[in-house]
């Protein structure tokens, strides 16, 4: 059985990456203070605790796909105003927020409510991500060098980021690395040509 995946559409295909508007999500999220690469595995086991069953009611939460990690500077709920600064994400970062995407059949009614402090549920509302998608280790690394060329051409194409990037895992670390699928994705805000 496939593992589920946030939806979206894609709302136009660039030479380097697409454009989707996600749906609104439920997810569970957790902050490290840690480096890129720790703060992915460090996060990645409390937010794990939580879905195999440390929450009340201790309701097994299957997993879905991908893992999202971004910078804790600018949280994932909060969207800046249409028109804002472009972020300038090269900030060095050593706190991060590490996000699961809750199942589409909970709400925020019936989703299990944590017992540990350093899970928080939030909802995050409609979004329009500029998604670059590319294999290989999960180092800062090759991370960074594909949150560049995404940046770029984001830039090139007349959008505007308008949080920080977002870095998401969809394999498990059992996956050969030439086979994993990551990709680096930044909120942007609407296309003049679309807000009129």
């Amino acid at each position: 059985m496939a593992t589920e995946e946030p939806t979206y559409e894609v709302v136009k295909r660039y030479p380097e990456f697409e454009l989707r508007r996600y749906a609104p999500m439920l997810v569970a999220t957790t902050e490290v203070d840690a480096g890129l690469e720790e703060a992915g595995r460090a996060g990645f086991r409390v937010l794990a605790d939580f879905i195999f069953g440390n929450n009340h009611g201790r309701t097994k939460i299957e997993m879905t796909t991908p893992v999202n990690q971004q910078p804790a500077g600018e949280r994932i709920a909060m969207t800046a105003p249409v028109g804002q600064q472009p972020i300038d994400s090269a900030s060095g970062a050593d706190r991060y927020v590490v996000t699961f995407v809750m199942p589409a059949r909970f709400s925020r009614e019936t989703l299990p409510v944590p017992t540990d402090p350093r899970v928080q549920i939030e909802e995050i509302p409609a979004r329009l991500m500029a998604v670059r998608r590319y294999s290989g280790r999960w180092t800062e690394a090759n991370y960074r060098s594909n949150e560049q060329a995404l940046l770029r051409a984001v830039g090139d194409a007349d959008l505007t980021p308008i949080a920080e990037p977002v870095y998401a895992r969809y394999d498990p670390p059992f996956k050969p690395w030439f086979l994993r699928r990551n990709e680096v994705q930044v909120e942007v805000s609407e296309p003049v040509s679309q807000v009129r």
